[in-house]
């Protein structure tokens, strides 16, 4: 044997070895890899299908409703509403225009234009992008639009091309109505603001989801199935909102910025003393919930006043801050200084701690020295000497409540201040709420003493005022403000019902009864209050006009102002008590012109709308002019005789043709009465005499004789105040108008008592 077969035989025992081992690996391998098929294919396959799935599954979440927000009348407030999402699908618009030869881009672009307002061409453009299947045409499409849409694609067999899916939005049907309490929700329906943020968790209900299927190209696959997951919707809330009073309200803010140029917004809140309940609360210029982030008149004006470049910078930082300032509910997150409103919380703690009597007597000669100030009375001539506690209270005199704070002293003033509350939270249910600013106990010297007494040099919440003057009105009790009355399930079942708190006794109700007794003689006498006054009503008030000492002049002194005016009614027994604030107004000063007449024309119409205890003096209702248009004359003498208002009628003809003021104008039935124009007659104009400066006696009487009608404003019984004053009129001095004309007279004391 040579070598090379001797080479030969040893090398065929090696190779068959190397093969063996190679093929046994193979057979390792391939057991394990069957052996974990198998696994797979029986132990995991419901967990590798799972992962499949969960690979081709796409999630559409489905949002839960949101609950509804009511008013104490079940007025809608807040609620969802359905809009819909116009989309297309370009693959199947490429794929049925192939099939049978119509062009059905042009025919969606050219119905869906008009009904969507958007351009044919941009609807014609997304149509076309047929590697797509999904293209939206327009979102939040109302109800009546969508039903249109709708129709379209049925009459043109569209529904595998056009398609609408449906989402929910938040909706506030009354607009601007109470923006700063409600708020408003994000574009994830959260709340942000007001009630919305406040009682999001409960508003929230928990989203649902829809599961299903598609492959790569976003086919759905129907043999995976789908799953679905209901959503669970939130619970509703009840509010203490009266919509007629809180519309009232709204109204009166307006025209007090209006009327008065107020440059920083007014405010104004109502409440019940009792319960804590706010039936009203509003602050000027709201904004649209529905419309948030678009600015109000004023806002804009100021900010297209600034002149910025609307995409600078300094541009978008200015309309940030405007818009901060525009959703900022003034009645309980801001700060001011109460003025002389605060002296009947001075008032209270002094008569409950016994260191003054209603009957004391006081001098005021215009200031009093204090820690080497000079500090003056809003009357620099003085009150005199020798006048009662009462007196000064009712006058607002600045020394007298000075004095009264002496004999307070600065430990038990400190003490009462925190009692009343101005150092914590209300507890008011609205987020960012502050609390009051106040020297420490410490620091509080004979100066802090004496100016805290008469409220200048501290600030405090509006809502925090209020609920002060509210403890004194109800007989001592400070109560906890609040506005959800109750919380509604789904179902309707109610979850929650709100229970009044008080958090404690802060006045005896002896003080607390002397307090409004000396308040109410003052409205009804010759107090600095009596433009708060209310025929048929006992009415408690006080006015306050304070400086803001945040911005000040070239010569360092303060130049702004805030003049507001907080009553309660009925005085004896009070069930309501309201504030308004008018924050910097330009063309008057003082809370007795700028709020005292408004509250009175608040309360005017609320005390009889929640039927308070009236006074027991008769007090004539207005009455609404009828309808004589088309009645015979005869008829007309007929229903006038059996109505509270005289007529006269111009012309020789039968049937009345027109009338002057029109049917449901408001008059006085002592004074009022209607023209009626038989066919043929011409109108009878007159020149609107100047009554401006006149006693509301002689203003009655020059506007009687030039036959026209009068509307008062301002003191609740003119004709009874003959010292008050006619400060404005509603038609120039001069202009001729048709005789029957009304014409609103302004009647005020012009005074500065607070």
């Amino acid at each position: 044997m040579g070598p090379e077969q001797r080479n030969m035989k040893m090398a065929f025992p090696v190779a068959r070895r190397r093969v063996i081992a190679l093929f046994s690996a193979f057979l390792v391998f391939g057991s394990f890899l069957l052996v974990r098929i198998f696994g797979m294919q029986v132990f995991g396959y419901a967990r590798y299908t799972k992962m499949v799935e969960d690979q081709v599954r796409t999630v559409s979440p489905l949002r839960a409703p949101r609950g509804t927000i009511y008013a104490s009348d079940g007025t809608v407030l807040a609620c969802d509403r359905t809009v819909w999402r116009i989309c297309l699908s370009p693959v199947d618009i490429r794929e049925e225009s192939e099939r049978d030869g119509t062009d059905y881009a042009s025919l969606i672009a050219d119905g869906l234009s008009p009904l969507l307002g958007i351009d044919r061409d941009a609807i014609l453009s997304r149509a076309k992008k047929t590697k797509t299947l999904d293209q939206t045409v327009k979102r939040n499409v109302e109800e009546d639009v969508f039903r249109r849409v709708l129709s379209f694609v049925s009459e043109n067999h569209l529904e595998k091309m056009v398609h609408a899916d449906p989402s929910v939005v938040r909706s506030y049907p009354l607009g601007t109505f109470a923006a700063h309490v409600i708020g408003f929700t994000g574009s994830d329906q959260q709340g942000l603001f007001g009630l919305e943020y406040s009682y999001d968790e409960v508003l929230s209900g928990a989203d649902g989801a829809f599961l299903r299927a598609k492959d790569a190209t976003g086919r759905e696959l129907s043999d995976i199935g789908v799953s679905y997951r209901e959503p669970v919707p939130g619970n509703s809330i009840e509010t203490t909102l009266d919509p007629y009073i809180e519309t009232r309200l709204e109204t009166l803010l307006e025209e007090i910025r209006r009327t008065f140029d107020v440059k920083n917004r007014v405010t104004g809140i109502v409440m019940n003393v009792k319960t804590g309940a706010i039936l009203a609360m509003a602050t000027s210029s709201p904004f649209d919930c529905n419309h948030p982030f678009t600015l109000d008149e004023l806002s804009q004006a100021k900010l297209n006043a600034a002149g910025y470049e609307k995409d600078g910078e300094e541009y978008a930082r200015l309309k940030s801050e405007l818009l901060y300032t525009m959703w900022r509910n003034k009645a309980t997150s801001e700060l001011y200084e109460p003025g002389s409103t605060f002296k009947i919380v001075t008032a209270a703690t002094a008569l409950d701690l016994g260191v003054v009597t209603p009957t004391d007597t006081f001098d005021c000669t215009g200031a009093l020295q204090i820690g080497g100030y000079s500090i003056s009375c809003h009357k620099r001539g003085g009150h005199g000497h020798g006048f009662t506690f009462a007196y000064g209270l009712q006058q607002s005199c600045n020394p007298t409540l000075m004095q009264v704070g002496a004999r307070i002293g600065a430990e038990r003033f400190y003490d009462y201040f925190v009692k009343f509350g101005y150092l914590e939270k209300t507890g008011i249910d609205l987020p960012s709420e502050v609390t009051g600013l106040f020297h420490k106990k410490d620091a509080i010297g004979t100066t802090e003493l004496a100016t805290a007494s008469f409220g200048q040099r501290f600030k405090v919440s509006i809502i925090g005022q209020l609920t002060a003057v509210a403890a004194v009105a109800n007989g001592g009790n400070l109560v906890e403000p609040y506005l959800v009355e109750r919380v509604i399930d789904p179902d309707g079942k109610v979850v929650f019902t709100h229970e009044p708190v008080i958090r404690r006794q802060v006045v005896g109700s002896d003080a607390a009864s002397a307090v409004a007794a000396i308040l109410e003689e003052g409205v009804s006498g010759t107090g600095g209050a009596r433009n708060a006054y209310v025929k048929g009503y006992k009415v408690a008030a006080k006015t306050g006009t304070s400086q803001k000492f945040d911005v000040l002049d070239a010569n360092g002194n303060s130049f702004l102002r805030i003049g507001s005016c907080v009553a309660f009614a009925p005085s004896d027994d009070a069930e309501i008590a309201a504030i308004i604030v008018a924050d910097e107004p330009e063309t008057a000063k003082y809370g007795a012109i700028v709020a005292a007449p408004y509250i009175s024309s608040l309360l005017s119409s609320v005390l009889p709308y929640i039927e308070a205890k009236t006074d027991g003096k008769p007090a004539p209702e207005p009455v609404a002019v009828d309808d004589f248009v088309s009645l015979t004359v005869v008829q007309a003498r007929a229903a006038a005789k059996s109505g509270a208002l005289p007529v006269r009628v111009i012309g020789d003809g039968n049937t009345v043709v027109g009338q002057f003021p029109a049917p449901g104008t408001l008059l006085d039935p002592a004074t009022g009465s209607v023209l009626l124009y038989t066919d043929g007659a011409e109108q009878v104009t007159v020149s609107v005499p100047r009554v401006s400066g006149l006693s509301p006696v002689e203003a009655n009487a020059a506007i009687l004789s030039a036959g026209l009608n009068i509307e008062y404003f301002g003191i609740g019984d003119p004709l009874g105040h003959t010292d008050a004053s006619v400060t404005s009129q509603s038609i120039p001095p001069g202009e001729t108008v048709p005789a029957g004309t009304v014409i609103r007279i302004t009647v005020l004391y012009p005074d500065d008592a607070d």
